[in-house]
C-alpha cells in the first residue's frame, strides 16, 4: 500500500533518495497523442539510459506514432498505445492496460507536471517504485514526488529535471536534446531523397526545408509566408529550398518549391536530417526536425518559446508577432551564417 506523502515547496518527499540502483524494469506513463508531446519524452530517455544502463524501459502511450518515434532505442522494450479515443474503443483500452499490468516493474514514471490522466495510469501500473511530480494539478501519491514549483518550464526538460531531483543528481548540467535515433540506413535514404528533390547528387548546395502548417491561430498566413520567402531568397541566393508537406499533402505556399511528403515519421526526418536549416510553425514537424537533427527555428505566435521551443545547438524560437516577415527573415540568416561559421 503506497504511503501518503505532503511536499514542501522545492523539496522531495520522501526524503530518501530514488535507489540508483537494482532498477531493471521501467515504465514510463504519458498519456499524450500528439507527435511533438511524444517527441519532448525523448530526453528523459537518454537521461534514463545514462542513469539505468542495462535496463528496460517500456512506455505507455496514446500517441498514434509512438512505436515509430521511440523505434531504434537499445533499452525501449514495450510501447503500449492506449487508443485516442478511449471511450469508443473500451474493449482495446481494458486489453491493453491489463497487459500493462501483467508486467510488475521496478519503477514506474509519471513525467508531466500538469496531466492527471498520466498520473492515473501510473497508480495503476504494478511497481516498487513510483515517481512524479507533486503540485496543484496533480492528486494521487507515488512513493517520489518532486515538487513542480521548481521544474523548467521547458515540456522536454521537465521529465529529466523529475528523474535528476529524485537522484540527487542536483548539480548544474544541460539537458538532452529531443532525438529521434536515425540509423545510418535511414539518413542514407535521407540524402538519397533530397538530392532527387533538389535535382543534384550529393546535395552539393545548402538546403532550407520550409513547413507553413499549423494548427489554429499558429498558422501564418499565405501573404506572410510569401514576403518571409522573397527576402530569404534574396539573403541567401545560393541555397535550395524544399517545402515539407503536411498531413493532407497539399502545399500552402503555392508549390513554390519541390514538394516531400511522407505519412511516416522516420522517413520524413530522415529527409529533414540532410537539411542546412530548417524553418516552420509552432507544430510537431517543428519538434520532429530538431529531433531528427536539423538546426531548427521555429516561429511562435500563440504558445510560449520557454515551454514548447526547439532547444540546443543552433535551434532557436522567434517570436514572430513581435516583427514584420522581413526581420523575421534576417533573424533566419543570421542563423544560418552563424551554422556556416561553424562548418567553415
Amino acid at each position: 500500500m503506497r504511503a501518503v506523502y505532503k511536499v514542501a515547496a522545492g523539496a522531495l518527499c520522501p526524503p530518501t533518495r530514488l535507489p540508483a540502483a537494482d532498477v531493471h524494469r521501467i515504465l514510463v506513463c504519458r498519456s499524450v497523442r500528439t507527435l511533438g508531446d511524444s517527441l519532448t519524452l525523448t530526453p528523459l530517455l537518454e537521461e534514463l539510459e545514462l542513469r539505468f544502463p542495462g535496463a528496460e524501459v517500456d512506455l505507455l502511450s496514446r500517441c498514434p506514432v509512438a512505436a515509430q518515434i521511440y523505434d531504434g532505442r537499445f533499452a525501449v522494450g514495450r510501447v503500449m498505445q492506449v487508443p485516442t479515443h478511449a471511450a469508443g474503443h473500451l474493449l482495446r483500452t481494458v486489453r491493453t492496460l491489463a497487459g500493462m499490468r501483467r508486467q510488475r516493474y521496478d519503477l514506474v514514471i509519471d513525467p508531466d507536471p500538469q496531466s492527471q490522466s498520466g498520473r492515473l495510469l501510473t497508480l495503476l501500473a504494478r511497481a516498487r517504485w513510483s515517481l512524479g511530480f507533486a503540485g496543484h494539478a496533480k492528486s494521487g501519491a507515488l512513493t517520489h514526488m518532486v515538487d513542480s514549483a521548481g521544474s523548467p518550464r521547458h515540456k522536454a526538460k521537465a521529465p529529466v529535471y523529475l528523474l535528476r531531483q529524485a537522484l540527487g543528481a542536483t548539480a548544474i548540467q544541460d539537458y538532452p536534446a529531443m532525438t529521434l535515433r536515425l540509423d545510418e540506413a535511414e539518413l542514407r535514404r535521407g540524402r538519397d531523397m533530397l538530392g532527387r528533390l533538389v535535382g543534384h547528387a550529393g546535395n552539393a548546395k545548402p538546403c532550407i526545408g520550409v513547413f507553413a502548417n499549423a494548427t489554429g491561430a499558429k498558422r501564418f498566413a499565405r501573404d506572410w509566408w510569401e514576403r518571409f520567402l522573397a527576402a530569404v531568397e534574396r539573403a541567401a541566393p545560393d541555397c535550395t529550398f524544399i517545402e515539407i508537406l503536411p498531413a493532407t499533402g497539399k502545399s500552402l505556399i503555392g508549390a513554390r518549391y519541390p514538394c516531400f511528403y511522407s505519412s511516416d515519421v522516420r522517413k520524413l526526418a530522415a529527409v529533414m536530417a540532410q537539411l542546412a536549416l530548417f524553418v516552420g510553425t509552432d507544430s510537431g514537424v517543428m519538434h520532429l526536425a530538431s529531433a531528427a537533427g536539423a538546426p531548427t527555428i521555429g516561429l511562435f505566435c500563440v504558445t510560449d518559446p520557454a515551454e514548447w521551443g526547439p532547444y540546443g545547438g543552433c535551434n532557436r524560437a522567434v517570436v514572430a508577432t513581435t516583427c514584420d516577415p522581413e526581420q523575421v527573415a534576417a533573424q533566419v540568416i543570421e542563423t544560418l551564417q552563424v551554422i556556416r561559421a561553424r562548418h567553415a
